[in-house]
């Protein structure tokens, strides 16, 4: 199982492209280099992980569904909205994220590949500095939810 840990500041080239950190392309199968990207449901961030565990991700998610209910059938479709698959190159681990996906989560000139366990979020360096639990905050979530 793939495990991404640590957080690393990239710039975006000329040509949209991002340099995928040295240390997340290591963890990643020689096999099965793609990489799906999505926006994050809940923060104004891009998600990113193996093909592999998009493939278990999204079939948990669909699993929950009855396609014959309209409500999960655009629930599904709203899902599976604004998707990319995406691969680093092989010699310096570019990849190229659709511009409009960039754009949607406030990207400028510099992101923030944050690890997070079985995936990499990926932020607008500006907002990944905003985003950050006072002390106290994360303390009594940690209680509340692990107490």
């Amino acid at each position: 199982m793939v495990k991404f840990i640590g957080e690393y500041t990239v710039k975006v080239d000329d040509k949209g492209r991002l340099i995928l950190p040295s240390s997340f392309k290591s963890v990643i199968s020689v096999d099965d280099l793609r990489l799906v990207v999505k926006r994050d449901l809940f923060s104004n961030c891009l998600e990113m992980f193996t093909y592999e565990e998009w493939a278990k991700e999204s079939e948990k998610v669909k699993s929950r569904l009855n396609f014959f209910n309209r409500e999960h059938s655009q629930f599904w479709r709203e899902y599976m909205r604004d998707r990319a698959v995406v691969e680093p190159d092989e010699k310096l681990g570019r990849i190229s994220i659709p511009k409009r996906l960039l754009e949607q989560i406030g990207v400028e000139r510099e992101v923030v590949f944050a690890g997070n366990d079985h995936k990499i979020e990926i932020w607008a360096k500006e907002n990944f500095q905003n985003i950050k639990l006072p002390e106290s905050d994360y303390l009594a979530l940690a209680e509340k939810i692990l107490g």
